[in-house]
């Protein structure tokens, strides 16, 4: 094998598996390895450290080996500078461009290790020069002419999150996968507390929900944590706000009555109804100011400041006039919330989890809760590693979240839910 390049592996490399992986890397597509240098950690905050060539055939299979190591946290041992080439039109990257994953990222430029800004997966890195130069992500329709687009992988440094062996505090079971048997009390009782813990650090949480979480008869829980402050941000689809609303006006959500679980005479109407109310008010915030809607959770987040989102599809009817029905518009406003958000509850919506999920770094904390699994499956394959799946009816883990939350857990209650984790 004619072509070698090597690369360093640092952190919790045995116990995340990225090691065993760098090596699957390597055989599967043809290359060969040899370690040079292997440090094991001997305690469990201690971390490990691996150096070694890698070989191939041609630098073009090279090439590929070390793109497909570097994007799980394998880096060069010989740092140069970023490869750096102007756009040549507006939209257009350059042959070759460096495409980013959703891990913390450094460029080299000019000898210094410079943060990524805004870092998630599937964009172009841009520098801007200067006396305090920066770079930061760009999607491939925000390109201009003339943007400095970093190619290839020399000069980029990328950095997963790790799983260390100690999982303690109140984040320390977010440490991704699935399963039907992780949704007990325990497990809500620790989303709960992680909900605190990021409000107690000033951090951001956003909700990301569709109707069924209306369907389900949750809403008015989800409208008790927005309205006692522990909701920052809204992301949704017309859809959810049409049931939420609709539920206000008519007490049923998708023609269902919410109490008997009937349907009413009309009740098949009452979404439309309350798209055209809502139409003929202007939008939500002015529907609310003239009392038309008095409750929910469109209700409080406009009644409590907290910003929403709602990105429209062509399945939406109306759509309410507060939905972006452009895509791309749509898009951005979805991007300027993620990078926002330190903690994300994904609750019952395929689509706007991937989407949603598409913006964020991996160093954000994610909870996605559907009766599905292939929803939460779905997240975690397309790169979304750092969530946590629980696969629950949502119209039981979020009342029981809100009890946790708020403190409205009976104290007996409690200590049975202690017991019965021990």
């Amino acid at each position: 094998m004619t072509a070698s390049r090597t690369v360093e592996l640092e952190g919790h490399i045995i116990d995340s598996g990225m090691m065993q992986q760098a090596f699957g890397i390597v055989m599967d597509m043809g290359g060969n390895f040899d370690v040079e240098e292997f440090d094991v950690g001997t305690h469990k905050e201690a971390e490990s450290y691996c150096r070694m060539a890698v070989f191939a055939d041609s630098d073009s299979e090279l090439q590929e080996i070390l793109h497909e190591l570097h994007q799980i946290g394998a880096n060069l041992t010989d740092p140069v500078d970023a490869h750096l080439e102007a756009a040549p039109a507006d939209r257009v990257v350059p042959t070759g461009f460096y495409s980013t994953t959703n891990h913390p990222t450094q460029v080299r430029y000019q000898g210094e290790w410079i943060d990524v800004e805004n870092i998630e997966m599937d964009c172009a890195i841009v520098l801007e020069d200067g006396d305090d130069p920066r770079a930061y992500t760009k999607v491939l329709n925000a390109i201009e002419e003339g943007d400095l687009v970093v190619t290839d992988e020399a000069g980029i440094r990328v950095d997963p999150p790790e799983r260390p062996r100690d999982s303690s505090g109140p984040f320390g079971f977010m440490q991704g996968g699935v399963s039907s048997e992780r949704p007990s009390e325990s497990l809500i009782r620790q989303v709960a507390d992680a909900m605190k813990q990021t409000k107690e650090a000033g951090g951001n949480i956003l909700v990301v929900t569709g109707p069924a979480l209306i369907h389900a008869g949750a809403g008015d829980d989800l409208a008790r944590l927005v309205r006692e402050g522990y909701i920052d941000m809204l992301s949704a689809g017309n859809g959810f706000a049409v049931h939420d609303i609709e539920r206000g006006l008519y007490g049923t959500s998708l023609g269902m009555d919410m109490e008997t679980l009937e349907h009413p005479r009309k009740g098949h109407k009452h979404h439309i109804y309350t798209i055209s109310e809502v139409i003929r008010a202007g939008g939500i915030a002015e529907a609310v100011d003239e009392g038309l809607i008095g409750e929910g959770v469109m209700y409080e987040c406009v009644t409590n400041d907290v910003p929403y989102v709602l990105a429209g599809s062509i399945r939406d009817d109306g759509p309410l006039p507060d939905t972006i029905t452009d895509s791309v518009e749509a898009q951005n406003a979805i991007r300027e919330q993620a990078h926002q958000a330190d903690m994300v509850l994904m609750l019952s919506t395929l689509l706007h989890s991937v989407a949603v999920g598409n913006c964020l770094s991996s160093t954000t904390r994610v909870v996605c809760v559907d009766i599905n699994p292939a929803t939460v499956t779905q997240l975690l394959d397309r790169g979304s590693s750092q969530a946590i799946g629980m696969v629950t009816d949502i119209g039981t883990f979020i009342p029981t979240l809100a009890e946790q939350v708020l403190g409205e857990v009976e104290p007996e209650a409690a200590n049975d839910a202690a017991a019965d984790d021990d």
